[in-house]
């Protein structure tokens, strides 16, 4: 049996008179991959601001590998191995693709280094084994990103841009990657090669991920565990071919027509 590795319990969390968590209870199991689903408003994203610490619960509990991490900043829950992507790419978009990476290990090494030394791109970054340069040229191949090396990124297309955002998230060898909407703004002829390469690369090391995504054919072919939200609570909870099928999700979220066409492509 895998084991827990993140658990939410009894999270709320309120904006005035709106709901946007309402007693969500959720484990996920390590190697998970799930697909959070709902209309706009229906607390997936405040779900996920919650878990890396960009919002703060009214109350419960959010433990990681076992420790509460409830009250940790953003940076302290990234560095104890939870990172995201955002649904508009955060980049330096002066920089090249290349240099945006290495920002990226660049800051890992001055972590390590408690910020004493002045990083250069043919540093070791240390508990990598390689250089910066190294590391940002491995991460660029693995994406499919190389014939955008000295491409400035706000020039690049926005899958592009996606897929650059990812492998920066990826940089600190997380846990569980969380990623907000990564075909939004991606073309229906890339979607399936970006979140194909995406699932290819984070899986492949065995990294629990959760992605919001209102695509219903993207959460049927790489998701196994779907959490539909609706009115800041979880409607349903389970497999594709079940959640997508359950009479709530069908009337708040995928419609009948949406559901009978993509629930083909659940594995």
């Amino acid at each position: 049996m895998s084991s827990i590795i993140l658990n939410a319990k009894g999270l709320n969390k309120s904006f005035g008179a709106v709901t946007a968590a309402s007693d969500i209870h959720v484990a996920v199991e390590q190697g998970a991959c799930i697909g959070l689903i709902g209309t706009n408003g229906a607390g997936k994203t405040t779900f996920v601001n919650m878990i890396t610490g960009y919002l703060k619960p009214d109350s419960g509990v959010i433990e990681f590998d076992g420790r509460d991490i409830t009250d940790l900043i953003p940076r302290q829950i990234t560095q104890l191995g939870i990172s995201r992507s955002f649904q508009i790419p955060q980049l330096y978009n002066t920089m090249t693709a290349l240099e945006n990476l290495e920002m990226s290990y660049g800051v890992i090494s001055l972590i390590a280094h408690r910020g004493s030394l002045f990083t250069r791109t043919d540093d070791i970054v240390p508990g990598y084994g390689k250089s910066i340069r190294a590391l940002a040229e491995e991460s660029l191949e693995k994406f499919g990103l190389s014939a955008y090396r000295d491409k400035v990124t706000r020039v690049l297309p926005g899958g592009v841009r996606k897929l650059l955002d990812i492998a920066m998230a990826m940089a600190v060898r997380p846990k569980i990657l969380l990623l907000d909407e990564p075909t939004s703004g991606v073309s229906a002829e890339e979607k399936f090669d970006i979140m194909d390469m995406v699932m290819n690369v984070v899986r492949s090391g065995g990294t629990t991920v959760m992605f919001v995504e209102h695509d219903m054919e993207i959460v049927a072919r790489h998701a196994d565990r779907v959490l539909a939200f609706y009115d800041g609570s979880i409607i349903a909870d389970g497999p594709p071919q079940q959640a997508l099928k359950d009479p709530r999700v069908l009337k708040y979220i995928v419609g009948e027509s949406q559901a009978a066409s993509v629930v083909g492509e659940a594995h």
